[in-house]
């Protein structure tokens, strides 16, 4: 018994001098602390999927039996949120477009406030028409200087060779500034906005984008109520030219602040080797419903004082989307994070039709479910396309997210295509010749025959 009892003090010290030793190296070797804290954080954390839970059928206006006016309905409770759009004024036809397709399928129904937003003043027509098609309240407000514009301590010279160069390559929005400009805000700046002070949640809508069903429940109470922060409808893949720094600013980030990483994080959707590269997975963030307590917390605002001072938004051209869906997937829960399958949504090219069991029948859609665009993943081989007036399958041989991906028929003749921002040309096997395609031509087979 003294025995056991000796042996058991013995190691008792020796975990206690293994635990004081990592505290120490963690702090002052920086190789140490990188491989024991983000990598193996990741690699005991694993994720790939964001929640699919459906919405309940009692968020649903049709679905309660309390009287809209009742204390307890759902219809008389609202959350204290905003629907934002940043737009010009030269946006003015496809700003009107996008508003009333959601206030036909949404906000004349809760009648929550929008709010707009420009670098420049807004002409008293885009103020005029947008008011008209709006039932409820509407601001429009301008972006302060500093919120907006290059900063000055960027090195100008430094940015022209790279956006020059992105140029060269073809990159999509490769020399624009203003582009930047727009991530950089919508990244960091867009709900420190004053008019946006009053409110915690926002649902971002740009011009000229669809909704293609009806939505009979409030997802701002949906997201209030069941502790989510950030909801999303289509996730893709970035452009890896465009962020050649972003994932080791990140590390550097999390080395020096691993108590912000979240003990349930979706690291798993975001690198698929445990922490050491990014596979470049983001949600589209031009539409996103979220929580801006979120991002007005300290750790994300650091996160951005952080991304921001290495200039990438500008020596590189670092997208908000990519910004945005990093940060909710370290320091927040994976459980926080929701997919809307209900919500149908489109942005041209791509578009998001409900799936879930009766969604498409009850949000009377008028979306065609086979045009759903699918983010493909490296552990989802099996894919469907239409050919002809029916469909054939393949399995995915190769992802090719930059350049071109080849394939040699059996005549000896050869098919191209061009990968493209967020969708990447796809190898196919098949039986016969093998095909290549574009992700957003590729509807997955849940089972393969």
């Amino acid at each position: 018994m003294l025995k056991t009892t000796t042996t058991a003090r013995y190691l008792f010290l020796v975990v206690f001098i293994i635990i004081g030793l990592h505290s120490i190296l963690s702090f002052t070797h920086e190789d140490y602390g990188r491989v024991t804290s983000f990598k193996n954080i990741a690699a005991h954390l694993p994720w790939s999927e964001p929640s699919l839970d459906p919405v309940p059928a009692e968020y649903f206006d049709h679905a309660s039996d309390l009287p809209a006016a009742h204390p307890g309905s759902l219809m008389s409770r609202r959350a204290n949120a905003s629907i934002l759009m940043l737009a010009r004024n030269s946006d003015v036809n496809d700003a009107v477009r996008s508003v009333r397709r959601l206030e036909d399928r949404f906000n004349k129904k809760f009648g929550y406030p929008w709010v707009f937003l420009n670098e420049e003043p807004f002409s008293e027509e885009f103020k005029t028409r947008i008011s008209n098609v709006i039932n409820g309240e509407v601001s429009f407000g301008q972006i302060p200087h500093e919120h907006w514009y290059q900063p000055d301590w960027v090195d100008e010279d430094k940015a022209k060779a790279s956006r020059d160069q992105m140029v060269a390559d073809n990159i999509i929005y490769g020399g624009s500034v203003s582009y930047r400009n727009m991530c950089r805000f919508n990244s960091g700046f867009f709900y420190r906005h004053p008019l946006l002070q009053q409110y915690k949640w926002y649902w971002r809508v740009e011009p000229d984008v669809h909704f293609h069903c009806d939505i009979d429940f409030d997802p701002f109470l949906y997201m209030e109520d069941h502790n989510k922060t950030y909801a999303f409808t289509i996730t893709m893949y970035e452009f890896r030219a465009t962020i050649p720094t972003l994932w080791d600013t990140v590390k550097d980030f999390t080395k020096k602040h691993p108590e912000y990483i979240a003990p349930n994080n979706a690291m798993g959707y975001m690198s698929d080797d445990g922490g050491d590269s990014y596979n470049l997975c983001h949600f589209w963030s031009n539409f996103e419903i979220a929580s801006m307590d979120f991002w007005r917390d300290e750790a994300y605002t650091k996160f951005f004082e952080h991304l921001d001072r290495t200039g990438g938004f500008y020596y590189e051209r670092w997208g908000d989307a990519p910004v945005h869906s990093i940060a909710v997937s370290l320091f927040a829960n994976k459980d926080q994070i929701h997919f809307f399958d209900e919500i149908g949504y489109e942005h041209n090219p791509y578009i998001h039709c409900p799936r879930g069991e009766g969604s498409w029948a009850r949000g009377k859609c008028d979306c065609d479910v086979k045009r759903n665009f699918v983010a493909l993943t490296r552990w989802s081989t099996r894919h469907r396309w239409r050919w002809g007036s029916g469909n054939v399958e393949g399995d995915i041989a190769e992802i090719v997210e930059e350049g071109k991906a080849q394939v040699t028929s059996n005549k000896g003749n050869t098919v191209t295509r061009n990968a493209r921002e967020g969708d990447p040309a796809v190898k196919i096997t098949r039986k016969g010749n093998d095909v290549v395609k574009l992700a957003h031509e590729l509807n997955e087979v849940k089972e393969a025959e």
